[in-house]
């Protein structure tokens, strides 16, 4: 499911600023973007972020800036003044004229330091978990937005289903009888003296096709994945895992019905099952 969440935190000097954005992934991959002085916080970044999201490709990126309350920076005057013994010192040794500038001493390393310092990462754990779960709550709340059309998307698929199924369970129980019909028809159209209807070897055909063709297991398990699909609906846990595995479950009912079926009416209700489940199991791929 898509997404994005923004958070910030300001602690220690420095202002933590998390952003979170997920893209659809059938599995959970996270990819995090840290600033060398945090990249030890990364795991717990993940355990947070696993904590609540159970699928998609989230990308999370961390900034750490001095908070704008404090300096910006100080003169290192020690080192400066260091520098400068030194630069005088070898300007000397070769024989060079040239002066020592400020602009010069100001760009040397060190001497213009940054007030706040990140001396330990893990001081700034509290405060980038505070900026992470502010991203993290905007994120699921626009993920929960998506999340509720997709609700309502899976819920006509499976009504249409539901109604294919309907059809199919009504027309079943007359194919063993229509194809007795078919069948003493085809005998007289071939100039065969048609066979009583009490003929053993007639009932045995026609008993033989009828267990074939019977459909009443397929559709029981079809009607209780639908059953199940209501109760995911009603859940408040991830449900994108259990959905596929109920679309991979009702795709093979539907491949049986359609081999078992013989009834050209029953063969175009397959095909609508097909049709409905195909986007279905599309749209699960992007559930959580």
């Amino acid at each position: 499911m898509t997404g994005y969440g923004r958070g910030e935190c300001s602690e220690r000097g420095f202002k933590i600023t998390v952003e979170v954005s997920s893209v659809n992934r059938k599995q959970s991959e996270i990819a995090v973007n840290l600033p060398r002085d945090l990249e030890v916080l990364e795991a717990q970044i993940r355990d947070e972020i696993n904590r609540v999201v159970s699928r998609g490709r989230l990308t999370v990126r961390v900034s750490a800036h001095a908070a704008e309350s404090a300096s910006t920076s100080h003169i290192n005057t020690t080192l400066a003044r260091t520098y400068l013994r030194q630069l005088r010192a070898l300007a000397k040794e070769l024989k060079l004229t040239d002066e020592v500038t400020l602009d010069l001493l100001a760009r040397a390393p060190g001497v213009l330091q940054p007030t706040a310092a990140i001396d330990e990462a893990d001081q700034l754990w509290p405060a980038t978990a505070k900026a992470l779960k502010e991203a993290l709550r905007v994120l699921i709340k626009m993920r929960e937005r998506e999340g509720a059309f997709l609700a309502k998307d899976l819920k006509a698929r499976i009504a249409t289903m539901r109604k294919g199924v309907a059809r199919i369970a009504e027309r079943a129980p007359g194919v063993a009888e229509r194809y007795r019909e078919q069948l003493l028809k085809r005998i007289k159209a071939a100039g065969v003296e048609a066979p009583s209807l009490e003929d053993e070897r007639l009932i045995k055909e026609v008993v033989y096709f009828a267990d074939r063709s019977d459909v009443t297991e397929e559709l029981t398990r079809l009607e209780s994945h639908f059953r199940q699909f209501d109760d995911c609906v009603k859940s408040t846990e991830p449900m994108g895992r259990t959905l596929d595995f109920l679309a991979q479950e009702m795709n093979r009912e539907i491949n049986t019905l359609g081999s078992k079926g013989n009834d050209a009416a029953i063969s175009r209700d397959v095909v609508l099952l097909k049709a409905e489940l195909e986007k279905f199991r599309e749209q699960v791929q992007n559930v959580e």
